[in-house]
Parts: structure tokens; C-alpha cells; sequence
């Protein structure tokens, strides 16, 4: 597949010395990141749970940091060449201290203040709430939904919360440029932005195929997600010592996955935050999209300990999961390792990865994060699908209902309320995260049938 890209070119600022820690444990996995091993697992052939139904909650320890080694259970970890190792032991390095260093979290905090415009809205919607109450002729007050607004965020969607920290640590590494690796095309923008702010010159991978759906965002950023991260990881590794490679996804190997859900995770702090300003107590139900999961993950960590918060994660179902056309990765797959870490894959009976598919093209990715396939197999968060047909109607309604374009990936998570709501009480809160505009899904949208009144 081939893939595109695009230069944003700025003067490095000058480095910042990196913090040198002992590390006292290491996973030390010497496998090339083009080998592909498969574990069939019959735990992913499960039914999914009952919608009514809370999971068993495990020890919420084993969800902040996993082992230490970036595993969570038998998931994560740095399957990678020696020759990666030290940049990966040094980012860890980094990344340790400057979560607790004072400088950088005030730098940080000031810029997702003034520069992303957080923190984004808790929005009651309220005539989408009054068409689920409407339509379901069993429920009386019926529970009130609400969207948490990444979509109001500098560059339309969550990524800019964690391209723009780990921006940040890039420079403090010394590395005077960024490469990364974008689907939809929200990462690329949001990367580009982050480096053009802090004088970083940047490299943007996009599929081709991506590139032709995503004809809004071409403009800016060039960059099929999989073989993007391809290319965007190659290019990392010829150029270790000046690159850093901006992961926007919760996988890969060990410390990205928990890198990326750390910076993401003040969605979940502010949902809590906002909440109990609204109504005095925490959501009963978060829903989110799942592709790689870093908007799921964001929005998740912060309440994964609080038991009587469900947790629910939505695949694309794509064109159906038995017509081979999916992204349905937890529903269908099996465990395995790619892009240096192990989890639920797309693959086939000899281990090869299998091609993704959504209308969502941020969701077409053949994998999950470590920190969600270990949500699955514990039970903590519930997993279901959404087809494109689903998304697009879930995008079109709430278009209609409130004014808001949401992105085909977070109308996933809007498709799966006509199944979710007629389950639950009066009165019921529930949080979905709107993760993305979808200003960049138009011309499908258009296509598909959307009046260009609603555009």
C-alpha cells in the first residue's frame, strides 16, 4: 500500500536534558516488528455480556501502570529489535519524570488551556434524549444522555491532548523531528499543529486509501492507518537518534500505549469533574468508539476503579462481521503480536494480519491497545459493534437532533444507544464521547444519502 506525506518545518528549540532513572524491571523481547505470532484464544469467541449487566471489576491497580513492564495480564510489552531498546528505556525515562515534574504539567496544563480549549463541554443532549424516550414506547422518564465535546477541541478531535505532551517530551529528548502515522487524518493535524507550536519539524504518514476518503484533511495531512504506522515506524528506526515517533494510538510497544492513555485520560478527569457539578454523582454508563482505542481508554481510565460505572467499548462492524468487512477486532479476533506489542489481532489461520474496514477509516485499524484486550478478557468493560450503515444514520440523527456533525467513528458510539437506552432505568446517566468533528466525513456522508441542509 502506498502512503503519502507532508512536511511541517520549524527551528528546534533547544534540548532539554533528559532524566537518567534506573530501571529494575525490563521485558526484553529481541522479535522483529514484521513477525506476526498468533495464539488462538477461545475467550474471544465469547458471546458478548448482557446489556443489563454489570462486569465483575478487577483490581483497579492492575489498569494504572499494568506490571510495571508495560503488560497488562499477557498483554503489552516490547516486542521489538535490541537496537530500539535504549530510545524506548530513555523515552520511558522521560516520560516518569515528567509526570511528576511541576515545569512540565504547568506548561502543559497553561497549553491545553489556552491552545487545545479545554476543558470541553459536558453537553446534555437534550432532544436526542427525547427521541430515545420518544421511540421506546417502555420508558417513561427514560435515562439522559449526555456527549462529552473532544469534537470542540483544538483541530476537531481528542488527539491534540496527547500529540501536544508528547510534543513536548520530543524536545525535551533532544530530537528535532517528529514522524507519525494518521487514518482519519485527525492525528496528522493535530501532530503537525503540536510541532509547528513548539518549532519541530514533522513527517506525516497516510495510506492512500485513507487519503481518497478523507479528501477534507488531504489538504493538510497526506498520509491506510496500517501501513502508514508501517512506514511511520521504519522511518523512526532509520533515524533514531534526531526522530521521535508521535504515537496517537494505545499500542505498540511498551511505554506508548500507556504513554498515550495517560495523556489522554483527562477526558475522564474532567467527565468525573463535570458530573458531580451537574448532578452531584458519576455517570452510570460511558460509551466510546474503539479502533486502537485511545479515545475509549481516555475516557475510561479515570472511573475503571468505580464499580458501578459501566464501561462500554463499540467496534465497526463494517459492512458485517460475517461478511469479512469489519474492524471488529475483539468480537472476532484472536491474540497475537504486531507493531511490538501483544493483543487481540485481525489474522488469519497462518498468523498473517488481515485488512480492516469501517466508514470510519480512524477505526481500521487490525488491532486493539494491550491495557482494552485486557479489559475484555477481565471483564471490566463490555464490548459490542456498530455497522456503517448504523454509524451513518447515528451521525445523520444527531446532526438533525442537535446541530453536531459528529466523526463516523464516534457515531459508532452513537449507534449503539438504539440498543443500549430501552435497557436502562429512569433517569440513567449515560456519557458518550463524541471524539471527533465530522466535518472531515462529508463528502461520504453526502454520498450516503445526508441532505446538504444538515452540512
Amino acid at each position: 500500500m502506498s502512503s503519502g506525506k507532508i512536511q511541517v518545518r520549524g527551528q528546534p528549540l533547544p534540548r532539554v536534558p533528559a532524566r537518567n532513572h534506573h530501571m529494575t524491571h525490563l521485558l526484553v523481547c529481541d522479535v522483529s516488528t514484521k513477525r506476526y505470532h498468533r495464539e488462538i484464544n477461545a475467550i474471544s469467541r465469547n458471546r458478548s455480556p448482557s446489556l443489563d449487566s454489570v462486569p465483575t471489576r478487577t483490581d483497579k491497580r492492575q489498569f494504572l501502570r499494568g506490571d510495571g513492564n508495560g503488560k497488562f495480564g499477557r498483554f503489552g510489552g516490547k516486542f521489538v529489535p535490541e537496537t530500539l531498546m535504549s530510545r524506548l528505556i530513555e523515552l520511558e525515562d522521560e516520560f516518569n519524570f515528567v509526570m511528576s515534574d511541576h515545569e512540565f504539567q504547568e506548561e502543559l496544563t497553561t497549553s491545553l488551556r489556552d491552545y487545545v480549549g479545554r476543558e470541553t463541554p459536558l453537553y446534555f443532549a437534550e432532544r436526542l434524549t427525547e427521541h430515545y424516550k420518544n421511540i421506546v414506547p417502555t420508558i417513561e422518564g427514560g435515562p439522559e444522555i449526555y456527549l462529552k465535546r473532544e469534537d470542540l477541541s483544538h483541530c476537531g478531535s481528542h488527539k491534540i491532548n496527547n500529540a501536544l505532551a508528547q510534543a513536548m517530551i520530543s524536545r525535551r529528548l533532544g530530537c528535532s523531528r517528529v514522524v507519525a502515522a494518521t487514518g482519519a487524518g485527525q492525528h496528522g493535524v493535530a501532530t503537525a499543529a503540536a510541532c509547528a507550536k513548539l518549532s519541530l519539524e514533522c513527517t506525516v504518514f497516510m495510506g492512500a486509501t485513507d487519503i481518497e476518503k478523507q479528501s477534507f484533511n488531504v489538504k493538510s495531512v497526506e498520509g491506510t492507518f496500517k501501513d502508514a504506522s508501517s512506514e511511520a515506524i521504519r522511518n523512526w528506526v532509520e533515524n533514531l537518534y534526531t526522530t521521535y515517533y508521535l504515537s496517537g494510538t494505545v499500542v505498540g510497544p511498551h511505554p506508548y500505549p500507556i504513554i498515550v492513555r495517560e495523556f489522554q485520560s483527562v477526558i475522564g478527569k474532567e467527565t468525573r469533574r463535570q458530573a458531580n457539578q451537574l448532578w452531584g454523582g458519576k455517570p452510570d454508563v460511558l460509551v466510546a468508539c474503539v479502533g486502537s482505542a485511545s479515545n475509549a481508554l481516555g475516557l475510561f481510565h479515570e472511573f475503571v476503579g468505580d464499580k458501578d460505572v459501566r464501561l462500554v467499548g463499540i467496534e465497526a462492524a463494517g459492512l458485517g462481521l460475517d461478511s469479512g468487512k469489519h474492524s471488529a477486532t475483539l468480537a472476532v479476533g484472536d491474540v497475537g503480536v504486531y507493531h511490538g506489542s501483544m493483543s487481540y489481532l485481525l489474522q488469519d489461520d497462518q498468523g498473517q494480519i488481515l485488512k480492516p474496514h469501517s466508514v470510519g477509516v480512524g477505526l481500521e485499524y487490525p488491532g486493539v491497545g494491550p491495557e482494552i484486550s485486557f479489559m475484555k478478557e477481565t471483564g471490566r468493560a463490555e464490548f459490542y459493534t456498530a455497522t456503517d450503515e448504523e454509524a451513518i444514520q447515528a451521525c445523520m440523527r444527531l446532526s438533525r437532533l442537535e446541530g453536531i456533525i459528529p466523526a463516523l467513528e464516534a457515531s459508532h458510539a452513537l449507534a449503539f444507544l438504539d440498543k443500549l437506552v430501552p435497557t436502562l432505568r429512569d433517569g440513567a446517566k449515560v456519557v458518550v464521547n463524541c471524539s471527533g468533528r465530522g466535518d472531515k466525513d462529508l463528502d461520504t456522508l453526502i454520498q450516503r444519502g445526508m441532505p446538504s441542509s444538515l452540512c
